[in-house]
């Protein structure tokens, strides 16, 4: 009766999960603009989930007008003094790849008003954590680029038309990597199966630690173009390292039996077959990898003396595999290398601070929960959450790895 219980409860929580297991991918646009005197050239890049997400009352009526390109000029504006600059050639289609949609305009200003600033309204209802990345170049071929977000929605130019890049200081990215963490529900759920197991203070810096200095390893090498791994893949293996890791936590709870390596490894070899026929991402020799990885993992870890060095070890490993994940919203910002120092110290310090606060806050919890009721309660509690995060990280691998 109690493992129906169980079972149920995380069958409620995954229903109700399902909504933000998409929500990894952080809602971005970018656009570029090329200054003149009169005005200026416009292109914006969206992605159609983000399109999806438009309300049908924000979508206002504009005869003989495309109502989304109008919303799309009036949401993203250059301004000369405390007026839009009016739009004298309407948004157009332009060609993008797959999941995205372009649009190219140009805006005229009215001579001589100044200074000059752009402003960013797009999905402020929607998606107030909307990232806005702007580049701008002048008339005179210089390019500097501006991240507007959050409360920093205006980017000032200068007489001549430089950004003074108020949006894009080291403050701006340690917000970026706080949120991104926050909001990357992946990586938080990786982070809480850690914890759910963890034995005091010590395993839980030690864990930490190694996630830490794996990430921020990767996620380097990523954004400085030393490593450029496949986006799909690392992905898949998110879903992956969390579905193991949560598997592992259910394993340990319910005496180490075979089931639950049965399991896993009858999965992995479903996806290898999927990916034998084309169905999938993952190839049939990355599927006995996985295979083997799992196969080793469970048996070194039935044979452990201090299972917490192989769940550090464990951590570290896959820790590289996320540093690739976090690497990717800078990567898709294709920053200027004089831009790139400040963006990746300041973006992996905010992952960092909002790593540090969410073991800071959860692991004294579930440490209350230990104390308070002998273990009983603590123990429902990481047989629940483990079931549930296990759910998500199988969804989350075979998603991924299904495209």
């Amino acid at each position: 009766m109690r493992r129906a219980l169980l079972l149920a409860v995380a069958v409620v929580w995954l229903g109700g999960l399902a909504s933000i297991a998409h929500a990894h991918t952080r809602s971005r646009s970018d656009s570029w603009w090329r200054l003149d005197e009169s005005g200026a050239e416009v292109r914006l890049r969206m992605t159609q989930l983000d399109l999806s997400r438009l309300r049908p009352d924000t979508l206002a009526p504009a005869p003989g007008r495309d109502p989304i390109a109008a919303y799309l000029a009036r949401s993203l504006v250059l301004r000369a003094g405390d007026a839009p600059c009016r739009v004298v050639e309407a948004p157009v289609p332009r060609r993008a790849r797959e999941g995205w949609a372009s649009w190219a305009w140009r805006v005229r200003c009215p001579p001589g008003a100044s200074p000059r600033s752009i402003e960013s309204a797009l999905l402020l209802g929607e998606a107030p954590s909307h990232l806005h990345f702007a580049r701008v170049e002048t008339a005179e071929g210089e390019v500097s680029e501006a991240l507007l977000a959050g409360d920093s929605r205006r980017l000032r130019l200068d007489a001549e038309g430089s950004p003074r890049l108020h949006g894009s200081g080291f403050r701006d990215y340690v917000a970026l990597g706080i949120e991104h963490i926050a909001t990357g529900w992946d990586h938080l759920a990786f982070i809480f199966a850690l914890l759910l197991l963890a034995g005091s203070w010590r395993e839980v810096a030690v864990l930490v630690t190694s996630f830490t200095v794996a990430h921020s390893l990767t996620l380097a090498l990523a954004v400085l173009g030393v490593v450029r791994p496949d986006a799909n893949a690392v992905e898949s293996l998110i879903g992956f390292s969390i579905a193991l890791v949560a598997a592992e936590n259910a394993w340990l709870l319910s005496g180490r039996g075979v089931a639950v390596p049965a399991v896993a490894l009858a999965a992995i070899a479903a996806m290898g077959v999927a990916g034998f026929f084309g169905a999938a991402a993952l190839s049939l020799l990355s599927a006995a990898g996985l295979a083997l990885f799992t196969f080793c993992h469970f048996a070194l870890l039935e044979r452990a003396e201090r299972p917490a060095r192989l769940r550090a070890a464990v951590a570290f490993g896959f820790g590289l595999v996320h540093g690739f994940g976090f690497a990717g919203i800078l990567n898709e910002l294709a920053l200027p290398t004089e831009r790139l120092a400040p963006a990746l110290l300041g973006f992996n310090v905010g992952v960092e601070i909002g790593q540090i606060a969410i073991v800071a806050v959860g692991w004294p919890l579930l440490l209350l929960l230990e104390t308070r009721s002998g273990g009983a309660w603590h123990r429902l509690v990481a047989e629940v959450a483990s079931a549930t995060i296990a759910g998500l990280g199988v969804f989350w691998w075979v998603s991924r790895s299904l495209g």
